[in-house]
């Protein structure tokens, strides 16, 4: 009951094929021509240019100012717990030095 029990690997049922037989290729040389000298090289291609059109920077700005009031809210809701725990925890002290200090005077 308390040994753990392996389990068996199962045979494969069916058509099994075999492993494929990978064969090296040949690198076969080209004849090298030299390079034409009166064309002129093509400019390099700079990448390409991000165009916003007007649905799509309003959408990116709806999306930020979503993004900054969440980000807003979470922060200031844990800036007032820890306010709230804060101030809870003084009127604690503050009662509880109170108590402390009334019971000496009563002796």
């Amino acid at each position: 009951m308390f040994r753990p029990k392996i389990p068996t690997m199962p045979t494969p049922t069916g058509h099994v094929t075999p492993p494929a037989v990978v064969e090296p290729t040949t690198i076969v040389r080209a004849a090298q021509t030299p390079p034409p000298a009166a064309v002129a090289p093509a400019p390099a291609h700079a990448r390409p240019t991000v165009q916003l059109t007007p649905g799509t920077a309003l959408a990116l700005v709806g999306g930020g100012t979503a993004v900054v009031l969440v980000v807003g809210a979470v922060l200031v809701s844990m800036l007032l717990a820890v306010a709230i725990t804060g101030a809870s925890v003084a009127v604690c002290a503050v009662v509880l030095r109170s108590l402390l200090a009334s019971e000496t005077k009563r002796r």
